[in-house]
């Protein structure tokens, strides 16, 4: 998510989180409350298929500029049928390096399915029913930097694609510098008369704007670093970046339009590899791509111009996002351009329009929940207050809880510093495992409840019953034969957006047998009458889409005897055969 510049300016950094966990074995069933590095997260997929070898595979999706493994794990059971004849639910996340969380709710997400494999009744039907395909970290060069280097909590979110910032002709020469060693980079401010800023009586962390006429205190210098290829500037021309979420080949935009989107489509390397990987898997008709923050379930369109899906889509889609809202409080069902965003070239967007799948992008994590008072405490003294103070109320909370709930670990104090260039300045504020990211004890709740909401949409894929309802006799080896086809999900077996644009092929019903000779075929429209849509040509085989928590009826005039066998065949909905003898 972009970044929000608030009111109230407040910076700085403490020993990273991480830096306090000792490494340890991965073993199974995985902890929750820590973050996995990038070896640590891969050392655990690992430990989850060689503890459940019958239920999952790894696949090697490709490597990253860095020449970083890129892995999925599929969760499916091969005794209730093959993973391509099953509905797909992808889950990833990490695509942005920075916002680490989402790479821990996949693997709980894939932990907890198969933990509760054989214990839990309708997770054991979850997986007999689904194939699960878990790419817990796409950006696995930023995660892995993201957590061995200095940084923010909001830098390492793109790719590493050396690039000229400042065209000097050197490439990311001059990054943010690490200047008191404690692994976060945090602000620089110094003591200025006529400065900006002045410390806010409510907390001296914290810096106000000063009002006209009034005597500054602080200048605020940016981000901690030096001027290291000494033309005068500090920190311009940081890590190349490309946006692995605008890097997408549908509605794809050049950088003039939006920011990060490369050269052309798919020109990252890692991603170029996930593309494959999906595309050969075209049995995913549900995706959650998880990010960080806001507390947000997502879903497309990416642009106000390409229009919105079909009515019936919006529905299934509105179904989905309101129940996951209440699966995990606090969090908000939108549509992204609308309530957030325009953005081009994303990942949901491809996954909607070329995949034909219903995704959801999950931004998780709200600093609203790092809490000290009663939230009606606090929102009593923000009416009375207004709108600035609302802000440093805010923030002065957030302190608290680092204070008293977290005991200092989400803020380093304002600490003396002599500077090359500026002298005497200090260096301070929130830390890079900070503000995006909740602290290890809060991590539990935060993972079981999005991995609920995904289990819950998993539920829903489409769940086709084939009956063959009715062989009426009508003369000497003639029968009129009625089949219904039912769903009792809310998923259809196609998204109309698909069959609408023709983004793959329709659900097919097929009747034949030896002896059988289908001599006209339709959709039965209105049993009562016996009206039915006859289809001109090839009549034993009908093109279709199944609604969720709905049926569709076809009637077929036969001729022959013996077997007569009905086959239906999704690419997203798996298949079924019925025979019935005809006498």
């Amino acid at each position: 998510m972009k970044t929000i510049i608030r009111h109230i300016l407040i910076t700085g950094g403490l020993l990273s989180l991480m830096n306090l966990i000792p490494a340890q074995e991965i073993t199974v069933p995985l902890r929750f409350d820590r973050y996995y590095d990038y070896e640590e997260l891969i050392e655990a997929m690992k430990a989850l298929n060689k503890a459940y070898p019958r239920l999952t595979h790894l696949d090697l999706v490709g490597k990253s500029e860095e020449n970083r493994e890129i892995w999925a794990l599929t969760i499916n059971n091969p005794r209730t049928g093959d993973e391509l004849d099953k509905p797909g639910v992808y889950v990833d996340g990490n695509i942005h390096g920075n916002e680490v969380q989402a790479g821990e709710v996949c693997l709980y997400f894939a932990d907890y399915l198969l933990k509760n494999y054989g214990k839990n009744p309708r997770i054991t039907a979850l997986v007999d029913k689904n194939a699960y395909y878990v790419v817990p970290s796409v950006n696995v060069d930023g995660r892995y930097h993201f957590f061995n280097d200095p940084n923010t909590p909001s830098t390492n979110r793109g790719l590493r694609r050396p690039h000229d910032d400042d065209r000097d002709g050197l490439f990311d020469e001059d990054f943010p510098d690490d200047l008191d060693g404690d692994g976060n980079i945090c602000n620089m401010r110094k003591r200025d008369m006529f400065g900006q800023y002045r410390t806010d009586p409510l907390d001296p962390r914290m810096m106000i704007p000063v009002k006209p006429g009034e005597p500054g205190e602080w200048t605020l210098l940016g981000q901690e670093g030096i001027d290291n290829d000494g033309d005068g500037q500090v920190n311009e021309d940081s890590e190349g970046y490309v946006d692995p979420n605008r890097n997408w080949p549908y509605n794809w935009a050049p950088s003039y339009v939006q920011r990060g989107s490369d050269n052309y489509p798919l020109s990252g390397v890692g991603l170029k590899a996930l593309a494959n990987y999906i595309m050969d898997r075209p049995n995913i008709i549900m995706a959650f791509a998880f990010h960080n923050n806001g507390g947000m379930f997502l879903r497309g369109p990416g642009t106000e111009d390409q229009g919105d899906f079909p009515r019936n889509d919006v529905e299934v889609f509105n179904y989905l996002g309101k129940n996951v809202e209440k699966i995990v409080p606090g969090y908000r069902y939108l549509l992204s351009w609308r309530d957030l965003y325009s953005t081009y070239g994303d990942f949901g967007d491809f996954l909607d329009n070329i995949v034909g799948a219903y995704t959801f992008v999950g931004e998780l994590y709200r600093t609203e929940d790092e809490t000290y008072r009663s939230p009606g405490e606090l929102q009593k003294q923000e009416d009375e207050e207004g709108m600035f103070r609302e802000n440093t109320s805010r923030t002065k909370e957030r302190l608290e809880f680092n204070d008293h709930v977290v005991h200092g670990d989400l803020y380093k104090e304002w600490t003396p510093y002599t500077h090359p260039t500026y002298g005497e300045i200090e260096i301070g504020g929130w830390v890079k495992m900070s503000s995006r990211l909740p602290h290890p004890f809060m991590l539990p709740d935060l993972v079981h409840r999005n991995a609920a909401a995904v289990i819950f949409a998993s539920e829903q894929t489409p769940e086709i019953k084939l009956e063959v309802t009715e062989t009426e006799k009508i003369d000497r080896n003639l029968y009129r034969v009625t089949v219904r086809l039912s769903n009792r999900k809310a998923i259809p077996s196609l998204t109309y957006h698909a069959v609408q644009k023709k983004i793959h092929e329709q659900d097919i019903l097929k009747v034949h047998g030896k002896k059988i000779r289908v001599i006209s075929g339709g959709r039965l429209t209105d049993p009562y009458r016996n009206r039915v849509v006859y289809k001109e040509h090839k009549p034993e085989i009908q093109f279709l889409q199944i609604p969720g928590f709905g049926k569709i009826e076809y009637q077929f005039l036969v001729s022959g005897k013996g077997e007569m066998h009905v086959e239906y065949t999704s690419l997203k909905a798996g298949k079924i055969r019925e025979t019935v003898s005809l006498k």
